[in-house]
């Protein structure tokens, strides 16, 4: 534990944005799963619906320093990959 009152502090810092970011990556988790569910089932209604929601999500982790520019547009392309395949 540290003594000086500046890294007390620091040490609260970190396990508060710990915990947010941890909010935000498990939150774009689910949404991920939400639209793959959706594309497994072949529900393209769905899924179209639920595209835009997931790229925002992904967008919106990038913006947060949660994701990298570059996993995220990996990421991005793999599931418009997977919409296209269930037309």
């Amino acid at each position: 534990m540290p003594n000086i009152k500046s890294a007390k502090k620091r040490v609260l810092v970190t396990e508060k944005k710990t915990m947010q970011n941890k909010a935000i990556k498990s939150a774009l988790k689910t949404t991920i799963k939400k639209f793959l569910a959706a594309v497994n089932a072949s529900d393209k209604e769905l899924a179209e619906k639920l595209y835009p929601e997931t790229v925002s999500a992904i967008d919106s982790a990038v913006t947060k320093g949660i994701l990298h520019k570059n996993n995220a547009s990996n990421k991005k392309s793999k599931l418009a990959k997977k919409l296209a395949s269930i037309a």
